[in-house]
């Protein structure tokens, strides 16, 4: 883990936020190769749920909703977790964190406070007075918006049951300690599907849902089934009738990528209740009227995000050393390449070929994340775009003058192969995208 956010730093993947100031604990900012890849991330996700199926919907809702909304969802009431402090050093824990909860595992102290409830949700005000009665609160997750709009996007979509809604958006939890680099931030993005059906059909959605989000990310992402595991809830949230949790071994340990979840009719009847509106379904072909059970997949952009780095994160050895000089080890991100931040470098061998190879990298641009480097040794910039994950370097060279053609290496297997010019964008189409 250090040396991948060591990595992360140096290479422009993410980076500590307002650092500038000494940095803020639990908010991280990402650099130009993290956006490119965390939105490349973000629209597989999209594709794979929303365009390519007829009956899943989007969403983008407010950060800040009425506050009303997270009373009847339960987060005002129940939304805490249990914090001690450590009277000795002063070092704050979650309870539920401590191998031990009488000791301090900074100091071996064991005068530490009760343990006390604190509520996660992040409180603020919205007009120009500062009191309750204007108090609101930033969006602990991005599915109650989901729900209180249900009605208005079913109908305006004219969607019938089943069918679901998604939304990718920021939500925050003021979270005690924040810890493992990106897995536990104050700030986060989620990707969420909420899938409304009939009561007696949701399990069945529930199963279809879990083969999907698997599959999801074993074969779109890339992820070996060896380093994921389907995890049951033991206990259950009270608004669940089942759950269970997609989780990744990481470096520190399995954490969760993706939760799904059977809420049942929790949500709907809830909001309902505190809303005064009715939100239930009529079947116009039966006459059947009844509140739809929900099911939920849930995935983290930015836990998912740091899983494909410390999955792709690779130190190995060049083949091609130098005669006489020891062997050049590197680092490589083996990053899928549809979602590789650079998916191409162009690179001219020379500089003084840089005109002449400029217009491959217009081209290839348009259909590719692409990057033009010319600058240091050509081992040197392979190393380079080995560490940012780029899978393909084409290198224009002294020969293409003559004969049209330009070298590709394979960021995994570093052999190079001679493509023609008029040929290259199928051929990287091809290796890019399958």
């Amino acid at each position: 883990m250090d040396k991948l956010v060591s990595l992360c730093k140096r290479r422009g993947f993410i980076f500590q936020s307002s650092e500038l100031y000494g940095g803020i604990n639990g908010f991280w900012d990402y650099g130009p190769y993290g956006v490119a890849m965390r939105r490349a991330v973000e629209q597989l996700w999209w594709q794979e749920m929303v365009d390519s199926r007829r009956n899943v919907v989007g969403l983008d809702a407010t950060v800040i909703c009425h506050p009303e909304i997270w009373r009847a969802s339960g987060h005002l009431e129940q939304f805490a977790d249990m914090m001690t402090d450590c009277r000795e050093c002063k070092k704050r824990y979650r309870v539920d964190q401590l191998e031990d909860p009488t000791t301090c595992p900074e100091c071996g102290s064991n005068d530490l406070t009760e343990g006390r409830e604190f509520n996660l949700m992040m409180k603020t005000f919205v007009g120009p007075v500062f009191d309750e009665e204007h108090a609101a609160y930033l969006r602990a997750e991005t599915c109650q918006p989901i729900f209180t709009d249900y009605n208005q996007v079913r109908i305006s979509s004219r969607q019938k049951i089943p069918f679901g809604i998604a939304q990718v958006g920021k939500a925050f939890r003021n979270e005690i300690t924040p810890r493992r680099f990106t897995f536990r931030s104050r700030e986060f993005v989620q990707m969420e599907m909420e899938f409304f059906c009939r009561g007696n059909e949701a399990m069945d959605w529930y199963n279809y849902w879990h083969e999907e989000r698997f599959k999801f990310h074993r074969d779109q992402l890339g992820f070996d089934e060896n380093v994921l595991r389907v995890e049951p809830h033991d206990e259950l949230p009270h608004y669940a009738q089942a759950a269970a949790d997609i989780e990744y071994a990481f470096p520190f340990g399995w954490g969760e990528l993706e939760g799904i979840h059977n809420r049942g009719t929790w949500d709907l009847t809830r909001h309902q209740e505190y809303s005064g509106e009715d939100l239930q379904y009529v079947d116009h072909d039966t006459q059947e009227r009844f509140t739809p059970s929900v099911v939920e997949t849930s995935c983290g952009l930015d836990r998912l995000f740091l899983a494909l780095l410390c999955d792709a994160y690779t130190e190995d050895y060049a083949e091609t050393q130098k005669e006489g000089r020891e062997q050049e080890q590197r680092v490589v991100l083996r990053i899928t390449p549809r979602i590789a931040p650079v998916q191409v470098a162009v690179l001219p061998l020379s500089r003084r070929l840089a005109d002449n190879t400029e217009g491959i990298y217009e081209d290839l641009k348009r259909q590719f994340r692409t990057e033009f480097d010319v600058t240091g040794s050509i081992g040197k910039r392979y190393r380079r775009q080995d560490e940012i994950g780029t899978p393909f370097c084409v290198t224009f060279d002294f020969d293409s003058l003559e004969d049209q053609a330009v070298t590709v290496r394979d960021r995994d297997t570093m052999t190079q192969e001679r493509v023609g010019v008029d040929q290259l964008k199928s051929y990287l189409a091809g290796k890019v995208y399958g």
